[in-house]
């Protein structure tokens, strides 16, 4: 079974992802962590090989083919990323959407940072993809029509998102 778990940073999509893969016995694959290991074999930051990332596909695809491959090799997993829903074939596509000042408050309080300065980065990090995805895969993130559950972690607290993320694995399993 392939399980893609995309979202924005700060809906909660590592530790979702991170519990399907506990509860369901999957390999876990994180694009993001692909993406800061990259940026480490490079020895430049994150925000730099976010810029490099603009200028041409290369990191992009280096991280969708080690997802596909992964995929293929496992027979399976759950995969965590932006783009994992639109790369991989999956069984089940779930995205993960929340308010963007909620994120970036999240994000403050995880990384120890103001949430004015969290909000800052979430926007430019989020421009910076957006235009990447539009230029590299004629993509609107904005699009959520790619996945079969689109669960909102304002409403729903990390307990609720987990029971509904299993409910629908489950009820795949059940067909």
């Amino acid at each position: 079974m392939i399980i893609t778990v995309s979202g924005s940073p700060g809906t909660g999509t590592t530790t979702l992802a991170r519990e399907l893969a506990r509860e369901f016995g999957l390999r876990w694959t994180n694009s993001g962590e692909l993406f800061r290991t990259i940026a480490r074999e490079k020895n430049i930051s994150l925000k730099e090989l976010g810029k490099m990332a603009e200028l041409s596909p290369d990191i992009d695809s280096l991280i969708d083919d080690a997802q596909r491959a992964l995929a293929k090799e496992e027979c399976g997993g759950v995969f965590e990323g932006r783009l994992s829903g639109h790369v991989l074939d999956a069984d089940l596509k779930i995205l993960l959407k929340a308010d963007l000042m909620i994120r970036a408050k999240r994000i403050a309080s995880r990384e120890g940072k103001l949430a004015e300065d969290a909000l800052l980065e979430c926007r430019h990090r989020e421009t910076c993809e957006a235009r990447r995805y539009e230029k590299y895969y004629n993509l609107d993130v904005n699009d959520f029509s790619v996945y079969d559950l689109v669960i909102d972690s304002d409403t729903w607290d990390e307990v609720g998102v987990q029971k509904i993320a299993f409910a629908a694995v489950k009820a795949l399993n059940d067909d």
